[in-house]
């Protein structure tokens, strides 16, 4: 028989296995109900906490709305702002970091001694790993406590959209580059523009394997992906013959990891490119004509991929497959048509422009009778979970969140395969899952999480446990949770237990 006091815990680990498909409120937020600018901050942040509900209550919501579609520069506080100042892949450009590393791999190899090897090649992929680590803590750190807290939801899921997996080469040493600059800054831009960062990044050509097409030796890897995930979509209505186009012209694209420049033959040296590791070789390039989604294409070098870009961004299917998977993030599963076409139509008219194609789905009537119903993915609970807890103050050690995320099957830069994680509720609802989420509620709850331990001097100050049953939630949280949630939290046995049951309730299981 169970002890007394772990009923509650039992009786919401039963709520949440039930209501995977939607929280154990009786009804769900309507677009009168006086919680719903709650509901909304929840879905279009990473989660509320104290800073943004506030900012909500005297802004209103569609002013919040608006500079959050239309950010400024993130002032972050200074502690975090400082630890992200630190790291090596703020201080060290991307080619500077990455010809180090090569130099460092080069010298590994050629070490004779086998055990003087061994180590050699150890600290090699010790750095590497020292590299990934920074550019995840960055990215979390950013996410917990940026303003700016849309683009740093959109950064997520353009870094899953345009997917790459740190395990192959040394993407280790580029994935913090990729996200903050690749992705980041265009996150709420022209789509187009987003699209061309990414074509033209090291990390995505390394990962496709685009570095190894060339003429006579064509490689689709990349050609296929970018339409197929990255714009048109698996229905999108192109050929395998474009796909082979596509290849041609992405021909010659490709990375230099050297400080040399290749020969190039002189009546092509005119049109050699290299931008930092980006890198066009017109020896390598198929300057043959190409015929590409029905349209002619003149072989000419490097600007042939801008016009197939042009094309594909600007495509009808593309507009109707990204909204469709915006969609599918904010909304749900399986989002209503019309919404999808309303916000293609939007796609269409403004070339692309991502805050417009958000705007006119926050705006809908469907995304408003979603709120609460989306299932958090691992990011979104455990980014919440953090965010809730601690509002504003500045945690020492993300490693914590590393670790659960890699429990829960979602690390940052750890999908092998380029379609990126699953979006869709039933892919993180599980009893697994759960049983690991109950766990990291526990931890944060109790104050033992480690977010605050650091490996040199520990911190003065000792972190107490977090004080979830706070103004924020007497004022404005309360009014959400389903009376078994009420009465799970009134058999609370210690303020502890209290933000153990809290965090393990299904209204913090869902956004």
């Amino acid at each position: 028989m169970l002890p007394k006091r772990l009923l509650p815990a039992v009786v919401l680990a039963a709520l949440c296995l039930a209501g995977c498909a939607g929280p154990a409120t009786q009804q769900p937020v309507h677009a009168d109900h006086p919680a719903q600018a709650l509901a909304m901050l929840e879905r279009v942040s990473w989660g509320v906490n104290a800073g943004s509900a506030r900012q909500v209550q005297e802004e209103g919501w569609q002013r919040y709305l608006q500079a959050q579609l239309h950010p400024g520069p993130a002032r972050l506080p200074p502690a975090i702002q400082a630890q992200i100042d630190a790291m090596s892949i703020s201080q060290v450009p991307l080619d500077q970091l990455v010809l180090s590393m090569e130099q460092k791999r080069k010298a590994s190899a050629a070490v004779m001694d086998d055990e003087a090897k061994k180590l050699a090649q150890k600290d090699y992929q010790q750095e590497l790993n020292r590299l990934a680590r920074e550019a995840a803590t960055r990215s979390l750190l950013l996410d917990v406590y940026s303003p700016n807290q849309l683009q740093q939801q959109l950064s997520w899921f353009w870094l899953n959209h345009f997917s790459v997996h740190q395990g192959k080469h040394n993407l280790r040493a580029m994935v913090g580059d990729y996200e903050a600059t690749a992705i980041a800054p265009h996150a709420l831009g022209k789509f187009r523009d987003l699209l061309g960062a990414t074509v033209h990044h090291p990390a995505m050509l390394r990962y496709l394997d685009n570095e190894a097409n060339a003429a006579k030796r064509i490689n689709e890897n990349y050609a296929r992906e970018l339409m197929e995930l990255h714009t048109l979509g698996v229905n999108g209505g192109y050929s395998q013959m474009d796909v082979q186009e596509l290849a041609r012209i992405l021909t010659g694209v490709g990375v230099n990891l050297g400080a040399e420049t290749p020969k190039v033959k002189p009546a092509l040296q005119g049109q050699y490119v290299r931008r930092g590791l980006f890198e066009f070789n017109p020896n390598r390039h198929d300057y043959g004509d190409k015929q590409f989604l029905g349209h002619p294409v003149k072989g000419r070098g490097l600007a042939e991929l801008d016009e197939a870009l042009d094309r594909l961004s600007r495509s009808r299917a593309t507009a109707k497959f990204i909204s469709g998977k915006l969609a599918q993030y904010f909304v749900g599963d399986n989002p209503p048509e019309a919404l999808v076409a309303r916000m293609a139509a939007t796609f269409e008219h403004s070339d692309g422009m991502i805050a417009d194609v958000l705007h006119t789905m926050f705006a809908s009537e469907e995304f408003k009778q979603s709120l609460g119903k989306k299932f958090k993915d691992p990011m979104h609970y455990v980014v919440s979970a953090v965010r809730l807890s601690y509002d504003d103050k500045p945690i020492l050690n993300a490693g914590p969140m590393l670790s659960w995320l890699s429990r829960m099957g979602q690390p940052l830069y750890g999908r092998q395969t380029p379609d990126g994680y699953p979006l869709t509720d039933a892919s993180w609802a599980s009893p697994g899952q759960m049983t690991t989420r109950f766990d990291i509620a526990r931890t944060i709850g109790s104050g033992s999480a480690g977010l605050f331990k650091t490996d040199g001097p520990q911190p003065q100050e000792k972190v107490a446990f977090p004080q979830l049953a706070s103004a924020l939630y007497y004022q404005s949280l309360q009014a959400t949770l389903s009376p078994a949630t009420r009465q799970a939290l009134e058999q609370a046995a210690s303020p502890q237990e209290w933000n153990t049951f809290f965090l393990s309730s299904p209204e913090m299981m869902h956004r």
